[in-house]
């Protein structure tokens, strides 16, 4: 793995300090409060790690309750709710300076065959083609590359945007990791789609947004380390709310996960002197 990869895959791994109960480090992205994908790839880990290795996280449901510390640990404390024949659910509640800060429930469900059937993957560049192109969006230090697969919507349009997005780096066959990075990147970019038919941008001082909650259904096994197509759409916002929800396919055109999310988007009133 690559050196900032390798820090990401740490980052999820967790230390376990007692049965049920986890700790792990904190990111600094430069942002104002902790990145809401960590603690949703940091949660799911600490669940993953309380349920049988042949039953795989199938969806996730949290909410943000605080800002979190970019510069403090987090504790996550797991409670075993259920372990059926075929499912498995867990509730996590993740702990900075004695206070929760975010908690979710999560299913786990072994491997069964049934009825099937999908979205078709919208009609978008290749990563291959947009290459020349398009400009690779990296963070600093950060394995995580971004690839904007054709125009945003425009002001007073529908909101949508579309990204292609990828882990550089080599990374072990294993379904858990895979889908705990999956929930790390899946809240990159899609409280945002809210933004785009007003013209605005996230790093606008008029505007206070953060993430509400966020849900992400997993439907296949994901290599996150290959080019996966984000499609992001905003059907609605108001009252000081946005709402997103987006598909995320594999380069083949399979659905591998589904998302949803409601944010503030809150202009600040001016005030005067």
């Amino acid at each position: 793995m690559s050196n900032p990869l390798d820090a990401l895959v740490g980052l999820l791994a967790l230390e376990p300090l007692e049965e049920n109960l986890f700790r792990g480090a904190s990111q600094d992205l430069g942002l104002p409060q902790l990145f809401g994908g960590q603690v949703l790839g940091q949660a799911l880990s600490a669940a993953s790690q309380t349920v049988l290795p042949e039953r795989q996280a199938h969806s996730l449901h949290g909410y943000f309750l605080r800002p979190g510390d970019p510069h403090v640990p987090v504790v996550y404390q797991v409670d075993a709710v259920r372990d059926g024949n075929s499912f498995a659910t867990r509730r996590v509640t993740a702990i900075q300076k004695g206070r929760p800060i975010f908690f979710c429930s999560a299913s786990f469900h072994g491997e069964e065959s049934s009825i099937e059937h999908q979205t078709d993957m919208p009609e978008v560049p290749t990563p291959e083609k947009l290459a020349d192109s398009a400009r690779l969006v990296r963070f600093d230090s950060h394995p995580i590359e971004f690839l904007l697969a054709g125009e945003e919507s425009q002001t007073g349009q529908p909101a949508h945007k579309r990204v292609w997005f990828r882990l550089a780096g080599e990374l072990p066959d294993d379904p858990a990791l895979h889908r705990h990075l999956l929930a790390y990147s899946s809240d990159f970019n899609l409280l945002t789609t809210a933004l785009v038919p007003h013209g605005l941008d996230y790093r606008d001082p008029k505007l206070q947004i953060a993430s509400l909650d966020h849900s992400l259904w997993f439907h296949h096994d994901v290599r996150v380390n290959d080019w996966l197509l984000y499609h992001m759409e905003s059907p609605w916002a108001g009252g000081g709310r946005g709402f997103t929800r987006g598909s995320i396919y594999d380069r083949h055109g399979r659905l591998v996960a589904s998302s949803a999310q409601e944010g503030l988007t809150r202009l600040r009133v001016a005030t005067k002197d």
